[in-house]
């Protein structure tokens, strides 16, 4: 079997619209979370969301090119060339290799009620325009990304809930080792507007704390009282080892493990019994046991229910056990579709730099969580090994086991 390896990353985040502005991010615990007006005003019970930039990406693309794309498009696109920058591919490699595109994304509201505002003022079908289409589809980031950068390889979008980015990482992974593809650009996109986050909000899920926006999201706490929203985009270069060492790239990481699940109950009911079935065939795809791993990048949203069903699912591995656990949601918020890109992404920069990023705002531990090993401050540690976490709606449940290159 092929063995798959990290030749990129990039981040367009909350927190830093690069790598070494969400490394400083991650090292320093600061939190990308704020508080939206316009929120408010629309009738949302929260206004927190993560505070995602626009990019301007007018001195990259044509305008013909920009016209299609989403909001989480232009977020992707940011991330990807900064993966394909990392990864030493230019346009050239692109025009003369197969590179294909999985990408995590499970929403493309605003475009839809833009569509629905303009023909209830127009009532022409004509005056649309002809980007509309291609940003109001669930596919929008994959196929602007697969014109942008001439990608002719495998191509369609991951649609999973906040397990979409994880998911897109491991078939990526699936891919390769199969043969079927060298090189598969994987990640996932979260717009971040309201019309995607209202009826979520409706839920009663979002974390009340309107007067301290950046100690609102708490994961693991006993004092959580919901997740904050948030969004951007994250893209990963996957390739086969043997093609990556042929063309001198730098590996950056290996994903060694992929596990999945489906809790089969109740549509929004979390399950420590799905997360934890996610996790051991993770571990068993990666031939590693739980007393390998340095450190879980954990689900863990800051909702009651699902950060305790998680902490049972982790205890049940980790209890008692050396690996470091953490949730970069306290700083970031729940990035939804792009979440399990980007914790992997934020997970080998820390593979890098020798560090565990903090749970930041965790004062009381959740009895569920005791006996993990939580970082409750930054911790600088090597870190060869990870096990990261992403659990969504429906059930649907994702582990990545990403492994440090050998020396």
């Amino acid at each position: 079997m092929r063995r798959v390896v990290v030749t990129g990353i990039g981040i367009w985040s909350c927190i830093g619209h690069n790598r070494l502005e969400v490394t400083q991010a991650l090292r320093a615990g600061r939190s990308g979370i704020g508080y939206d007006e316009s929120r408010s005003e629309y009738g949302f019970r929260c206004p927190l969301t993560g505070i995602v930039d626009t990019p301007d990406l007018k001195a990259f693309l044509h305008r013909r090119l920009r016209t299609g794309m989403s909001q989480e498009a232009q977020y992707a696109y940011m991330a990807t060339r900064e993966a394909f920058e990392q990864a030493g591919v230019d346009e050239q490699y692109l025009l003369e290799n197969e590179v294909g595109v999985l990408f995590g994304n499970d929403s493309t509201a605003l475009p839809t009620v833009e569509m629905h505002e303009l023909m209830l003022q127009k009532h022409d079908t004509a005056l649309l325009g002809s980007g509309l289409i291609f940003q109001s589809m669930n596919s929008t980031v994959n196929m602007n990304l697969s014109t942008i950068f001439h990608l002719r390889g495998i191509n369609f979008s991951v649609s999973a809930a906040c397990a979409s980015g994880s998911h897109s990482i491991g078939l990526g992974t699936m891919f390769i080792r199969q043969g079927l593809q060298n090189m598969v650009l994987v990640g996932g996109a979260q717009e971040v507007n309201p019309y995607a986050m209202a009826a979520f909000d409706a839920l009663g899920t979002f974390s009340a704390r309107v007067n301290d926006p950046a100690r609102a999201s708490r994961p693991f706490d006993t004092d959580r009282d919901g997740l904050v929203p948030s969004g951007g985009a994250a893209a990963l270069v996957l390739e086969d080892y043997d093609h990556a060492i042929a063309r001198g790239a730098t590996i950056l990481a290996e994903v060694c493990g992929y596990g999945f699940s489906s809790n089969g109950g109740g549509i929004s009911q979390p399950s420590s019994e799905g997360s934890y079935i996610a996790m051991q065939r993770a571990l068993a795809d990666a031939g590693m046991s739980a007393d390998d791993i340095d450190y879980v990048n954990a689900h863990a949203t800051s909702t009651k229910q699902g950060d305790e069903q998680e902490a049972i699912a982790l205890t049940r591995l980790f209890g008692g056990k050396r690996a470091w656990v953490s949730s970069t949601k306290s700083m970031t918020g729940h990035e939804c579709w792009m979440a399990g890109a980007s914790e992997a992404v934020y997970s080998i920069l820390m593979m890098q730099q020798g560090f565990v990023a903090p749970n930041i705002n965790l004062e009381h531990i959740d009895p569920a969580a005791a006996t993990l090993h939580l970082a409750t401050q930054t911790t600088e540690t090597s870190v060869r090994t990870v096990l990261s976490n992403s659990f969504g709606f429906g059930g649907t449940n994702s582990a990545i086991v990403l492994r440090k290159p050998q020396d």
